[in-house]
């Protein structure tokens, strides 16, 4: 390469870092810790110049004056086990135009400095080259590799599609991918995003080989290695599934088998982490649960053939705010289970776990993400472990009910530090019980933390809903009866309901029916429904003003 100084150049970097007793002679430039000493070597009117400094050999190589391209490499030492790469950044471009078009990319390093883009080829000679400038022993490697192209399971035939290094530093081979290091582009490989990425630097042979597969097996710099076929078959682990610090997922394979229309997946991990799933582009067709160290996926596809399942997984606390994609399989689907069609609104994580206690659900009555029901009613119980407010809400799939009334098939109660729900469903089907929390004293929105599926196969059950409660149904109150929403025409009602800290209680309907405080702390009384559509429970709940607030409100049936 020729190269000529420029006070404008645009600067690309490397940066090596070698253990202190490997200090080379590069090009015309010997180092030590006290000299300074520059040459330069013209060659056509353009020159080479390089410049040591102290601690380190810095080269500075710029390219001619009309290129205006600066490349700067430092060689440092370290104290501790050598580490070759730290930074290596080409103009921060992925040359989308040239992959699609080879007649125009060029991978020759002294096009890739003039334009300050490449492929990975390009990245890789330029890197090769460097290396060679700074006097450390490096190779090209071909071959193939899991990029953005890749589809679980597919067959890699033909010539290489893509290119790596290796380096040799303190006495042994390592391998490196500066393309991937550098950023990523989309699936349709139409635009390039830089994100530095120092997995690829110098990675473990044993992880490098899940998405490196080196025409010479040699460089694999494995024993044993792995076969072609091997490679093909293991699932894709993406680099943040080891940045996360997981340990193992099954299956190990790419492609899955739905036994009975049904596929399970699992990871084991180091620490609790979250996680999230795409099957054919949507959440749905899948429950997850999450393990003290792991989660596990049961996916139900809804139609037979291929589908493309992701799992994505970040930490439970950090600065980390985005899921990132950690394994991608295909899953072949051939039969379906059309008894496990759960409702569009069943969102991860499904069950109670370790997140759920953290968000103060201590001591669930249901340990299990499904509830079963053969009568259309169940009750989930909790204890808060922290001062927090509740929101369940219910969903089902094909309903025209208003949220409101849809809310009143769950009953909330709460005793001390415990809190129940009551759940009569309106038909059979599968249900979605969703709860949300919020501080008591945060005024802001409820956050969605956990759901439950509600499975019902009895035809015959068709509940009415709770009755309606107002504000002032203060926490602590209870209805132990009637429960219904919907009283009969014609009849004399029983009530009885558990509330404290009232003077008065009655029951309006065509007349006023009051309500007695027994010794057993509750408040019971009669009311007859003739005469009326509507039923309410007022309260007194001071003895000194003349004030009744409505708690409660029934419908009456039609005659």
């Amino acid at each position: 390469m020729e190269f000529k100084k420029d006070a404008s150049a645009v600067t690309i970097e490397m940066l090596l870092i070698v253990h202190p007793q490997k200090r080379k002679t590069v090009q015309r430039v010997q180092t030590d810790r006290e000299t300074e000493i520059s040459a330069s070597h013209h060659s056509q009117g353009k020159a080479i110049s390089a410049v040591g400094q102290l601690e380190g050999v810095q080269l500075q190589c710029m390219q001619s004056q009309a290129a205006r391209t600066h490349v700067t490499v430092e060689v440092h030492p370290r104290n501790t086990t050598p580490q070759l790469f730290k930074k290596f950044s080409l103009g921060k471009e992925y040359d989308v135009v040239g992959f699609h078009n080879k007649h125009q990319r060029s991978c020759e390093p002294k096009d890739v400095l003039r334009t300050g883009k490449s492929v990975c080829s390009g990245y890789a000679r330029l890197f090769q080259q460097m290396c060679s400038v700074a006097g450390i022993q490096c190779m090209e490697l071909s071959g193939h590799s899991k990029g953005y192209s890749y589809r679980p399971g597919q067959s890699f035939t033909g010539d290489s599609n893509h290119a790596w290094n290796a380096v040799y530093l303190d006495g042994r081979w390592h391998l490196l991918d500066s393309t991937w290091g550098s950023g990523s582009v989309g699936d349709s490989c139409n635009k390039f995003t830089f994100q530095y990425d120092e997995f690829y630097f110098l990675t473990h042979p044993a992880l490098f080989i899940n998405d490196h597969l080196p025409v010479n097996s040699n460089w694999q710099l494995l024993k044993p290695g792995l076969t072609r076929k091997e490679f093909e078959s293991n699932v894709s682990y993406k680099n943040h599934f080891y940045k996360l610090g997981m340990l193992a997922a099954h299956p190990g394979t790419s492609i899955i088998q739905t036994v009975n229309g049904k596929a399970t997946i699992s990871i084991e991990s180091r620490a609790p982490l979250l996680f999230t799933f795409s099957l054919q582009g949507t959440k749905e067709h899948g429950l997850m649960t999450l393990k003290k160290n792991g989660m596990k996926l049961e996916i139900y596809p809804q139609k037979t053939g291929n589908h493309k399942l992701q799992v994505f997984a970040k930490p439970y606390k950090g600065s980390e705010a985005h899921y990132n994609c950690v394994l991608e399989y295909a899953v072949e689907c051939s039969s379906v289970d059309k008894n496990m069609c759960f409702p569009k609104d069943l969102y991860e994580p499904v069950g109670p776990s370790w997140f759920t206690e953290r968000k103060g659900f201590l001591r669930p009555s249901h340990p299990d993400p499904i509830i079963h029901t053969n009568d259309g009613r169940c009750s989930v119980t909790f204890t808060l472990g922290k001062d927090i407010s509740v929101l369940p809400s219910l969903h089902w799939d094909n309903t025209s009910l208003t949220e409101d009334i849809r809310s009143r098939h769950i009953m909330q109660i709460h005793r001390g530090n415990q809190i129940e729900f009551k759940i009569h469903l309106p038909h059979a089907g599968k249900f979605v019980l969703q709860l949300y929390t919020k501080k008591k004293s945060d005024p802001g929105n409820y956050t969605y933390i956990f759901s439950y599926l509600i499975s019902c196969p009895n035809t015959e059950v068709k509940w009415p809903v709770f009755p309606k409660n107002y504000s002032n149904w203060a926490e602590g109150y209870e209805i132990l009866e009637p429960l219904a929403g919907l009283l009969p025409a014609n009849r004399n009602v029983q009530f009885k309901l558990k509330m404290h800290s009232i003077a008065k209680a009655f029951v309006q309907a065509e007349n006023t029916s009051p309500l007695t405080l027994s010794k057993d702390g509750y408040w019971e009384g009669t009311c007859n429904t003739s005469g009326c559509t509507e039923v309410f429970v007022m309260v007194q709940e001071n003895a000194n003003h003349n004030f009744y607030s409505h708690i409660l409100k029934y419908e009456v049936e039609t005659q």
